[in-house]
């Protein structure tokens, strides 16, 4: 009895043991996850609250957790311009459109590279995998967009840059290692064909990856205005970036143009707007996260597991 007792005794004191180690390492680690999320966080905190701010106090370094000499000046002066609504009208319609075609392009071509009865399913991945590497460069993809007619419409914001290899090969690992062969067979029993298999049983079943990619495309599009600066020479047809760019442009000319009280009212107007410029063209987008967050840590894992 006296040696089971013992025995029981050091196994009670191992678990014990174990679950104070435990409880340490969480300790830690949780310690360590809320610096790095401080981290991350604490910069987009410092430019909403920089928008808000004196110019001089920013400059001087006197804000830190809180707005100083509050004022709404820098999002007066950047929304007074018209040009601004445009660029969100022009914006919203190429995040749109863009994302409903990149997502129907990339999740088709990673299903149908993701069937092993594809002839040929190899060699087209490496033809795709090559066009990561290497490309043809700015003039070719120009003449190119030129001589479809593409140039200075509205196709060539959404259309020529659809395909992304990245999301192509994420989308094809997810459709292997998530979609279970057997469900293709039993649904030709049932006498369905490919295109309705792909629109009724895996498309419902990828909802963690299309809300991935949608947000991966949707972004890219939100923020891309090197496009239209190459492609785009209406006015009327700028996205919101390259308007707010141009708007920076502007100011900061005009500031470094003029003399005496003029010139550093403008200035001061140009170093409110910079901060106001980011959580105009920022906030929209981020507004859209909350609503696919739910899928993206699973799409993401999923879609990363090496075939």
């Amino acid at each position: 009895m006296g040696v089971l007792q013992t025995a029981a005794q050091e196994k009670t004191g191992k678990i014990k043991n174990n679950r104070s180690s435990d409880t340490v390492m969480e300790v830690i680690m949780y310690v360590v996850a809320a610096v790095f999320l401080l981290i991350l966080i604490y910069p987009l905190f410092f430019i909403i609250i920089a928008s808000f701010s004196d110019p001089s106090a920013v400059a001087g370094g006197q804000v830190w957790l809180f707005p100083k000499g509050f004022t709404l000046d820098g999002y007066k002066e950047l929304l007074r311009h018209e040009n601004i609504w445009i660029g969100y009208r022009n914006t919203i319609l190429y995040t749109v459109v863009g994302t409903v075609i990149g997502l129907a392009v990339n999740i088709s071509a990673a299903y149908a590279l993701s069937r092993k009865d594809l002839a040929g399913r190899k060699y087209i991945s490496l033809y795709f995998i090559f066009t990561m590497f290497f490309n043809g460069g700015l003039i070719p993809t120009f003449l190119t967009i030129r001589d479809f007619h593409m140039y200075d419409t509205f196709l060539v914001m959404v259309l020529p840059f659809s395909v992304g290899v990245y999301n192509i090969i994420v989308a094809r690992t997810f459709f292997q290692t998530s979609i279970p062969g057997d469900l293709w067979e039993a649904a030709q029993i049932d006498g369905c064909g490919n295109l309705r298999y792909f629109a009724r049983v895996v498309l419902p079943l990828s909802k963690a990856i299309i809300a991935v990619l949608g947000l991966w495309i949707a972004v890219g599009y939100w923020n891309s205005y090197f496009n239209a600066l190459i492609y785009l020479k209406n006015p009327n047809m700028y996205p919101l970036q390259l308007i707010l760019r141009n708007i920076l442009i502007t100011n900061q000319m005009q500031s470094g143009m003029g003399t005496g009280e003029a010139a550093q009212i403008a200035l001061r107007l140009a170093n409110m707007m910079r901060y106001s410029v980011i959580i105009v063209a920022t906030v929209p987008i981020m507004c859209v996260y909350p609503f696919v967050q739910k899928y993206f840590n699973q799409g993401v894992m999923i879609g990363a597991v090496k075939e």
